[in-house]
């Protein structure tokens, strides 16, 4: 039976953050229409990232504080996976060990020098990308956090696309793997690089349009390469790897919304 936009919803609301969304359904069709609703997840997580970040700096707080603020709320509405996530990935890609090897040191709980040093690298990127962008205004470090949720969670849709195999045949990766058909992809490709232009030019110029789809463009390259990476890797793709994806996608959209 093929799932409806609000199953789709209840999924990616449900799995990809901590709001109180009761996942009714736990099946392909459901993964498919819940991974091409990531990006309305992304947009949730952004706007209230953006809010926080821009009251901050309304009631005069520096942009540190602010940039901090924002980074911190996505982590905690996603319980930190998507962080965890790439710690995980950066612990098996530095291993150097076999694929069945590395997926397993990616499935222990601690985390190893590649994860930390990783983590603690993508979160300074990521603190001083918006600190940068507060300290020009508010409004453009809340859209940048904006465009930076829609494009890590435009990411995990375009990782979910068909070809993309699991690399293990349990686990979230593989509810989701493969999942979303190329030609869905690109349409929510297509209309969230439409809503990273229009909050793009919310700024007031026409270039600001340009550099907020640019940076959703050029976020999901990034997340492509370490993608394919991880699939010739590890021989697919796990529920760390999405997490990977997602959180090189938000670095680098925040990066090229500093230049220009």
């Amino acid at each position: 039976m093929p799932a409806t936009p609000a199953d789709g919803l209840r999924f990616a609301f449900g799995t990809l953050t901590v709001l109180p969304v009761k996942v009714t359904r736990w099946d392909r069709e459901a993964a498919r229409a819940g991974m091409l609703c990531a990006p309305a997840a992304g947009l949730v997580v952004g706007l209230a990232a953006a809010a926080l970040g821009a009251a901050l700096t309304l009631l005069g707080s520096g942009p540190l504080l602010a940039a901090v603020a924002s980074v911190s709320v996505p982590a905690a509405l996603t319980r930190g996976l998507h962080l965890d996530g790439l710690a995980d990935t950066a612990d098996g890609l530095g291993s150097g060990k076999p694929a069945e090897d590395a997926l397993r040191i990616m499935k222990q709980s601690d985390i190893g020098p590649f994860g930390v040093i990783t983590l603690v690298l993508a979160l300074l990127a990521q603190v001083a990308a918006l600190t940068e962008l507060y300290a020009e205004s508010w409004l453009r470090g809340a859209l940048a956090a904006i465009v930076s949720a829609l494009a890590a969670r435009l990411a995990l849709t375009l990782a979910s696309r068909a070809g993309v195999p699991p690399a293990r045949p349990e686990g979230l990766g593989a509810a989701v793997a493969g999942t979303v058909p190329v030609r869905g992809a690109l349409l929510a490709a297509v209309v969230t690089g439409c809503v990273a232009a229009a909050a793009g030019a919310a700024t007031g110029s026409a270039y600001g349009a340009v550099r907020g789809a640019a940076a959703a463009a050029l976020a999901c390259c990034a997340a492509e390469l370490l993608l394919r990476h991880c699939v010739r890797r590890f021989g697919g793709v796990t529920g760390d790897v999405f997490g990977g994806v997602a959180e090189t996608a938000a670095t680098a959209a925040l990066v090229v919304l500093t230049f220009g």
